[in-house]
Order: structure tokens, then sequence, then C-alpha cells
């Protein structure tokens, strides 16, 4: 019976011969250089895949299903987006066509919250596996939910039982996934939020592991307060801080807080509080033309601010304000150097479109009115998702931030939701920001080694944000690579022409399975969801 079914297994092998021709690999990428994501300089290695994972790196015999032939190319981890915005657009195309064509492979999102409620956020995830998506995506959950779905647009304290539900929100955010909590505080009704409020919100996300990552209260001439009430949130609620974008929009500033922000973060670090930031490329911001309003505007929400803008003395002391400062409101305004550094990039009437790229002084013109009264017209003509580009950040000040070793790269911008639409993406961050680290800040102002500069978007936020397996080219690692030519990699992207592709990424592979070949998306939809610490998952485990 024994030696029947030896002889039945041994008929049932393929030829010798047979077996050696099926390729030990799904993929092999030859001839590049390859810098693993920790620091390191390049070495000289094949890199094989198989199942998704890293299982090679060195001298590989063994053949691919596919073989990428990388010379003259740098192979690199796929690279982190520390602050994403594509919540809402991955629902609606999984693509995320912007974001792997520049390099990305994992993106973290939620500056502004996930894009449903927490209770609905463990559904949101398994809606986005089913439908597929291009990039790893994780999400956190805001505090502005929490407050929004308990108190509505109130400018109040919590009671302590509405805060205990909003905590109970937090919690159910967390255990459907999120990776932590956000605020965006200069943005009403987030703004409303004070200190104890978001050190209690905070620490729940801290028991499921969470990290706390935030807008800060001020950006401009009180930025140093806003970086202190993020270390206090974070030492006291015993969860890491991230500061979201970090920047001075302050002029008489530029060039000096900067460097105390770096000394008092190294200080809160050095007693051990773990913060850090992530920043974006470029000295001018982009956000809602709404935010030139003093908050308190928008108590009860957008159409009640639509009220109020019809009032001619609302709008007389909105101006006055604009001129001398509001309580709870931090000034754009006077961040970007009055109206003339402001520029409308985004209008979905018709009438409104042949003002995007033109200042706020020229719409003005046009339009026969002052500035701020231009403003107030679009804001309620086009409602609160007008977009403007701010010219507020200092170039000095970026390289400055740029050399701490605690900053990785967020781009502040979404996933495209129609790939190179016209009116999709409206700053050069949501096309360029990735690539523009290595050609402008390596290869042209020597600020950055490369080493430094891949590390910064891949080792360094994979390990700070959690992602277990990724941001490392090392065995046994999720395999997300971005290949470039350091030569000719460029953005192309400008506040005049946001929406253009970068060049000189050639290949893109997001768990193993080509994204992006000779700078095209392939369609593939090979990326995973990536839950927080705290998931509760039902049915199995997940990447």
């Amino acid at each position: 019976m024994i030696g029947k079914l030896a002889l039945t297994v041994m008929f049932a092998l393929p030829p010798l011969a047979a077996v050696s021709q099926q390729p030990a690999y799904d993929v092999v990428i030859r001839n590049g250089r390859v810098l693993d994501g920790s620091g390191s300089p390049w070495i000289a290695a094949d890199v094989a895949i198989a199942h998704g994972r890293f299982v090679k790196i060195g001298r590989v015999e063994g053949k691919g299903r596919r073989e990428i032939d990388a010379k003259g190319l740098y192979v690199s981890p796929g690279w982190i987006d520390a602050m994403d915005q594509s919540g809402a657009t991955l629902l609606k195309n999984g693509l995320a066509d912007n974001k792997v064509r520049e390099g990305v492979t994992t993106a973290i999102a939620g500056e502004s919250g996930a894009p449903v409620p927490a209770e609905q956020l463990a559904s949101y995830f398994a809606q986005l596996n089913r439908q597929g998506i291009s990039i790893n995506f994780g999400t956190y959950y805001s505090e502005e939910q929490a407050r929004i779905a308990v108190l509505d647009h109130s400018t109040r304290v919590p009671s302590a039982e509405e805060l205990g539900r909003m905590k109970t929100l937090m919690a159910t955010a967390m255990k459907g996934g999120a990776r932590g909590m956000t605020t965006a505080l200069i943005y009403p009704p987030g703004s409303f939020a004070q200190t104890p409020e978001l050190i209690a919100m905070a620490s729940v996300a801290g028991q499921y592991g969470g990290i706390y990552a935030s807008h800060v209260r001020d950006e401009g001439a009180g930025v140093l307060s806003g970086v202190d009430e993020l270390i206090e949130i974070s030492e006291k609620a015993h969860l890491p801080g991230e500061i979201f974008h970090v920047k001075v929009a302050y002029k008489p500033d530029w060039g000096r807080s900067m460097q105390l922000i770096g000394e008092h973060v190294n200080a809160a670090r050095a007693r051990g509080v773990e913060v850090a930031a992530d920043m974006y490329l470029y000295d001018a911001g982009g956000t809602w033309l709404q935010a030139t309003i003093p908050s308190w505007a928008f108590e009860g929400g957008e159409e009640k601010l639509k009220e109020r803008l019809k009032d001619p003395t609302i709008r007389a002391r909105l101006k006055r304000e604009q001129q001398v400062g509001s309580p709870g409101w931090w000034n754009i305004l006077t961040a970007a150097g009055g109206w003339d550094g402001i520029m409308l990039s985004d209008a979905t009437q018709p009438q409104n479109r042949k003002y995007l790229g033109k200042s706020m002084v020229e719409i003005a013109k046009d339009r026969n009115s002052d500035p701020a009264d231009a403003a107030f017209d679009l804001v309620a003509e086009e409602g609160a998702g007008l977009q403007a580009v701010y010219h507020m950040m200092s170039e000095q000040d970026v390289q400055t931030a740029l050399r701490f070793p605690w900053t990785s790269i967020g781009s502040d911008a979404g996933s495209s939701e129609v790939a190179g639409g016209a009116s999709d993406l409206n700053h050069p961050r949501a096309y360029g920001n990735f690539p523009r680290l290595i050609a402008r800040y390596v290869r042209e102002q020597h600020v950055l080694t490369l080493e430094e500069a891949v590390r910064k978007m891949t080792g360094w936020p994979a390990e700070r944000f959690r992602l277990e397996g990724r941001g490392l080219i090392r065995e046994g690692m999720w395999a997300d690579v971005t290949m470039f030519n350091y030569d000719t990699i460029q953005d192309t992207s400008t506040y005049e022409k946001p929406v253009s592709y970068p060049k000189g990424i050639e290949y893109v592979l997001v768990n193993g399975e080509v994204v992006v070949e000779h700078e095209q998306h392939t369609g593939a939809k090979p990326g995973e969801v990536l839950y927080g610490p705290g998931y509760e998952a039902k049915n199995g485990g997940t990447r």
C-alpha cells in the first residue's frame, strides 16, 4: 500500500526540466542602484519579489515571471505621503493617478477627518477593498467630526456628558480602523475646541495606539504657541504628536521662527515626548478662501455664514477684524501680506472661471469692488469649498525644516477624481511634491543627500506612523517600490499650471505589482487599506 502511494506521488510530479523552467519569483528588478530607505548609501543589487514581498536582495540567480531592467535607475522603497487628502476621492476613483505617477505608494489622510462618521469607518474601508485602490491607504478621524456630531457648530465647551459621547465616537473610530486623531485648529468649527477638550479626546486615541496630528492653531505670528499646544496635548494625552505641514506663515518671522520650532520640538523629544512634523515643498499654501473670514462668523454652519455676509453691518465688522485681528482666528490675510498675495485657484460657477490664477486685488478690480467684499461675494456664490493659493512662506524656512531629521514629506493634496482633469487639483503639490524633493532640494540646491531625502519619504515615515512591514527594501517586507532616473526626475507642475505630471519616475510597484510603467499608470489596483492599531477585525486579519 505504501509502495503504491509513493508510486502515485512520483508519477504526479512534473518532469525535472519543467520544474526548473518555472519562474522562481513574480518580479526581479535587475541592475539598479538600491537605496533601502534607511539612509544608507546605495548598493548594486538585484531585488526579487514573490507574493507581494521582497524575498531576496543581492545576486538573484532565479528568473522572475516579470523581469525589469533598472539600469541607470535608483530603486527606492515606495514613497509615503504623510499628509494626504484622498479619503473621499478614492471611493470615486481608486487609481490615484497623480499619486502613483509621482512615486507615492502609501498615503495617510484625515486632516479634516475620515470621509464617513465613526460608526461607518469599517464599512468605508471594506468598500475601498472591494472596489480596489492603487495605493496603500489609511486615515485618521478628526476631533471636529465628534464635536459636530454632539455639539453641531456651537462654540461652547462640551458638558461632561457631551464629552463622554464624543470620546465614545473617538473610540468607535479607532476600533473601526482610524490611525489616530486629527485637528485643524485654524478652521471653524474645529477651532472652537479648547486644549483641555483636545487632551481628553486625544487620550482616547492614545489608548488604542493612535497618533495625534494637527494643523496647529496658529501658523503665523503665534506659531510657537500653536506648536507648544500640540506638544502639551501629546505629552498629557500620552501619544505621539505630528505637526501637519510645518511652516512659518508670517513674513516678519521668516528666518527666525522655524529654527525656534526646531528647538521646541527637540526639547520635547529630549524629555521623551514623541513629536515630529511633515511638510510640503512650496512657499505658498492652499486652502479655502473662507479662511480669510474671522471664525465667529461660522457659528451655526455655512448657511448662517451666508446670512451674515448679506448684512452690511457684519461685513463692516469683518473688514475691521481682518485689519486688527479677532479672538480665536488666525489671520491668514496678514500671513499672505494682504489681498495681493491670495490667488484664486478654483471656481465652479461659470462666471467666476475667468478669475482662476488672478489675485484678489485683480478680481476686485474686475468686479468694481474692494478685495474683502469680492472675497465675501465669492464665498457666498461658490460655497465653502472655494480654493485659493496663499503666498506666505519663505524658501529659507522650507530648507531649514527639511534639515530637521524628524520631518517627513506630505502633500496636503488628494488623489485625482478625473486623471489630469483641468479643474481637478489646484496646487502644484498635488502632482509634483515628491519628485521636487529630489530634483530641487537634492540635485539642484544640495540641501539634502539623496539617501536622506529617500529616508524622509520611506523608512522614517513608515517607522514614525507604525506602518508595519513597509518603508524599507528588506527581505520579508511588502514590496512597494519607486524607480527613478536621478538625472531626469523633475516636477513640472506650477501655480499657473498645477495639473502637470512629473518626469523621470519610470516604475512604481505596490505590493509587488507594477502600477506605473515608463511613467504611465497600468490600471492595476493592488493597494491595501492600512488599518490603525486599534482596529477590531470581524472577519480575519489584514495586511
